[in-house]
């Protein structure tokens, strides 16, 4: 994620400043062992809420799909792999949902988009590519899909603490389990078998969550 890690930092800083505590949420708490601390304020992600939005108002229609020499029908063809993988049970969905994905082109946001930092909504990442967290946004959409509940999804920003970058996955939680999705890693991970990840904050539909290390 270029040139975002400042820009994050900066908003940690401030979100710390004035952090609520909320009510007890379903997700279990220690995301890669850290703990959580809830947020109030989705309007401080406006990049994400933009891409719920622009999503919930996209018709999801392909142009056109006629053509023999490229493939333009990747709405269809996403749609078709969320019916065929509606009845699986939820692991299966998981492993097929991150293959799926991690299947399109890694592509950086400047040459996509022309900016540093663009979150893209499924439609323009199956069309163009995108970078970790454009592969965790599609993730996300295609098993809210598929069924599963805000509750249980999480876009994570994390710190590659080997890379030292930024990264972007999407964590779910199943019972007192968290699978990770990662374009990096076509292997569906339990949380706690990721240890080179420093989650910085999560956020879903509905809320968000800061990430500290634990107290010694």
């Amino acid at each position: 994620m270029p040139a975002s890690v400042k820009a994050i930092l900066r908003l940690l800083a401030v979100c710390l400043l004035g952090a609520g505590q909320g009510p007890a949420m379903a997700f279990p708490a220690d995301l890669f062992g850290y703990v959580q601390e809830p947020q109030q304020r989705l309007a401080d992600f406006p990049q994400w809420l933009r891409v719920v939005e622009r999503h919930l108002a996209d018709g999801l229609q392909d142009g056109e799909c006629s053509s023999r020499l490229i493939n333009r029908c990747h709405l269809a063809e996403w749609r078709r792999f969320i019916d065929r993988t509606r009845g699986l049970p939820v692991r299966e969905q998981l492993r097929a949902v991150n293959r799926y994905a991690n299947g399109k082109d890694y592509v950086l946001d400047l040459p996509n988009y022309g900016v540093e930092d663009y979150w893209a909504v499924p439609r323009e990442f199956l069309y163009n590519g995108g970078d970790c967290e454009d592969y965790a946004i599609t993730k996300f959409f295609s098993l809210r899909w598929l069924g599963l509940p805000d509750e249980d999804l999480r876009l994570v920003i994390v710190q590659d603490t080997n890379l030292r970058v930024p990264h972007a996955v999407l964590a779910v939680a199943s019972g007192a389990e968290v699978f990770i999705l990662d374009n990096q890693v076509q292997t569906v991970m339990s949380h706690r078998d990721v240890v080179h990840y420093a989650p910085v904050f999560s956020i879903n539909e509905s809320r968000w969550w800061i990430h500290v290390p634990r107290a010694p």
